[in-house]
């Protein structure tokens, strides 16, 4: 039997109202000057203001870095490595979603390992442990603020990086619902099709085991109930509660399985387009897994199961056809497009999109392998 590893952050904090309780324990960590990594708008709705005060309180003071892009960058990482040297900051604290965490994992690596960003893409490239990072999360979707996972867009190449490394396992995460009451209705969507991607695509890894799989599972059933309710009414605590636990769920999940298809891809079309991760791994997913289907049905049709659908008395292969209608059915009623043409996606971009989407690392343990003219082909039914 293979020998797997299970990444997950030291401490993890969950559940309404949990924010103060976490202070306590960051205050107990030693560290003294913080490099808040945020975004304008979280800084203009006064939440970074209230958690600096909060942190003051507790012995730390802060610098903020909110130059963050909803696509981070190369640039970005190199800005907020040299506000940090600057000021003398001995860790870090991103506020938000997945990109303020991913671009604080990049600072953070950087900082303790030198170079640029763009050395550490591929999987685990750096040779020492990020400065401390605690990952304070609003979203419900990326769990960046768990996984080793970092992904920053290469300017000059147009590419979304995937940097999957252990050093950047965040130190302690944070995932407060009442953080997330004002998230925006489309916000909400992505996000949470983004985990409900991340679920699938770790269940049908290559390198899943039975462990990933329970997360990967509950965090489907999770949010497969709960996404429509956290959509279009965003003050039920209970549906904002569910879906923390479902998208912390499926980043356990994806954290040690890994990805496959949908988010290669999806990196591409960030890269490329400037375009939100969650909506294009909401357009790609049941079309990649129609393409999966061939090898692993009997998952997909488990994947039903976790989403409603009674499978008794049906093949695998219609089990698995039944999870593709409801993966589509939930991205329609959300509000997700239905094709990548209405992202302004170009199809004489698809060769060079396929190109990188087989050197992304997520493609590693998609559980089918495919060429150059089966991705395209992916991409085209996508359209």
């Amino acid at each position: 039997m293979s020998a797997y590893r299970f990444y997950m952050p030291a401490l993890n904090h969950m559940g309404s109202h949990c924010l103060d309780e976490s202070i306590e324990d960051i205050s107990v960590l030693g560290l003294n000057k913080a490099l808040v990594v945020t975004d304008k708008v979280l800084v203009d709705i006064g939440l970074v203001g209230e958690v600096i005060k909060k942190l003051g309180k507790a012995g730390i003071t802060c610098e903020i870095f909110d130059q963050t892009k909803p696509n981070p960058t190369v640039k970005n990482v190199e800005d907020g490595v040299k506000q940090l040297q600057a000021a003398g900051c001995d860790c870090v604290i991103s506020l938000g979603g997945g990109s303020p965490h991913d671009c604080a994992k990049g600072i953070a690596l950087v900082a303790a390992n030198g170079g640029s960003i763009k050395d550490y893409e591929g999987l685990d490239k750096s040779a020492k442990p990020q400065v401390p990072l605690i990952c304070i999360n609003t979203t419900a979707g990326t769990a960046s603020e768990i996984t080793r996972f970092c992904i920053i867009t290469d300017e000059a190449r147009h590419v979304k990086m995937a940097i999957v490394d252990k050093h950047t396992t965040p130190t302690m995460s944070v995932n407060d619902p009442a953080l997330m009451q004002g998230m925006p209705r489309s916000l909400t969507a992505a996000t949470g099709m983004d985990a409900l991607t991340h679920a699938v695509e770790a269940y049908v890894s290559t390198a899943s085991t039975p462990v990933t799989d329970a997360c990967a599972l509950q965090a489907v059933e999770l949010v497969s109930s709960w996404l429509r309710t956290a959509v279009y009414n965003g003050d039920d605590m209970e549906a904002r509660e569910q879906m923390a636990y479902g998208q912390l769920l499926a980043g356990m999940a994806f954290n040690s399985a890994s990805l496959g298809y949908v988010h290669a891809m999806a990196h591409q079309l960030g890269g490329f387009y400037d375009l939100p991760h969650g909506v294009c791994n909401a357009i790609l997913l049941p079309h990649v897994q129609a393409f999966n289907a061939r090898v692993c049905p009997e998952k997909l049709a488990r994947v039903a199961a976790a989403m409603g659908v009674d499978i008794s008395g049906i093949s695998d292969r219609e089990g698995a056809d039944a999870a593709l209608r409801e993966i589509q059915g939930l991205a329609l009623d959300i509000g997700i497009p239905e094709g990548l043409a209405e992202l302004g996606v170009k199809e004489s971009d698809f060769p060079t999109l396929a190109d990188n989407a087989l050197k992304d690392a997520c493609s590693l343990t998609n559980p089918l392998q495919a060429t150059k003219e089966e991705i395209i082909e992916i991409f085209e039914g996508a359209f």
